[in-house]
């Protein structure tokens, strides 16, 4: 087994002991056969697996490359792409707080007849209950955007992990009645190699998303053209698409943004179906 060994460690060995016992102490804790140093790689590479989910746009109409690839997403049952030889679109939006866009967006995915994915957090439930009531009532998923929105990255703790989805769980269930769908994304993407497991040991389905643009900041919308331009050419089959629903320029172009997308030959499918 491969040992690490700190900078100050091999100090303390060489002023103590001598350099002699330090190159002892060296030897002794190096690999001793090419399996060791495979297995060290491997739980170096393991370690490194944290990080902000990030994508590599490269030919347009072809999906990205995501920074972990989707092989290996799968074996913790997170996806950031679906299957790219269909022609299908996941749509999810982000809903940290409703600031009077969800609606439109609603009546836009029923006229569409396209289902969706609301990934949200405690307040929202505890403030705008009626629309989670309407998104379950119209066929849609709610998912856990977690009970608080913190850097799940940085909760290490497994029982303080679980909290934040389980008390999400809790307000939803106590509000609709129905237990909720188990699809998680993490807040603003943040996430460990743990934080995978652990969302999947509690029965989640990770997922992030293939194609999005900067629609967030409420003082600084992007126009319609800006929209088009980056939601249009980068569409793909099998595209996970996020945006934020407190977006005035999501809720205004979303009818003909699907339109648009239809016209190109596109269907909108459920994350159910992502996940089989």
């Amino acid at each position: 087994m491969f040992i690490t060994i700190t900078r100050d460690t091999l100090c303390r060995i060489g002023a103590g002991a001598g350099v002699c016992a330090l190159l002892a102490a060296l030897f002794f804790l190096l690999p001793q056969d090419g399996q060791d140093a495979a297995q060290t790689a491997a739980e170096a590479q393991s370690a490194a697996l944290i990080s902000d989910w990030g994508l590599s746009f490269q030919t347009n109409g072809q999906p990205p490359v995501g920074n972990v690839p989707a092989d290996t997403l799968r074996q913790w049952d997170a996806y950031y792409v679906g299957d790219t030889s269909e022609k299908t679109i996941y749509l999810t939006f982000d809903a940290g707080y409703e600031n009077g866009c969800t609606a439109d967006i609603l009546d836009a995915l029923k006229k569409h007849n396209a289902p969706a994915c609301f990934f949200v957090v405690g307040n929202y439930i505890d403030t705008a209950p009626e629309l989670v009531q309407r998104m379950v009532s119209e066929g849609h998923i709610v998912g856990n955007h977690t009970l608080h929105h913190p850097d799940m990255s940085s909760i290490t703790d497994k029982d303080a992990f679980a909290v934040e989805l389980t008390g999400l769980e809790e307000k939803f269930t106590a509000l609709t009645g129905q237990p909720m769908q188990k699809f998680y994304r993490p807040p603003q993407g943040k996430f460990s190699e743990e934080n995978l497991k652990q969302a999947q040991e509690l029965g989640y389905t990770t997922v992030f998303w293939s194609l999005a643009y900067v629609d967030w900041y409420t003082d600084n919308q992007p126009t319609d053209e800006q929209a088009f331009s980056k939601l249009l050419p980068r569409i793909h089959n099998g595209a996970i698409v996020l945006l934020h629903s407190t977006s005035e320029t999501n809720a205004r172009i979303l009818d003909e943004l699907l339109t648009k997308w239809v016209e190109e030959g596109y269907t909108f499918g459920s994350l159910t179906e992502l996940a089989g």
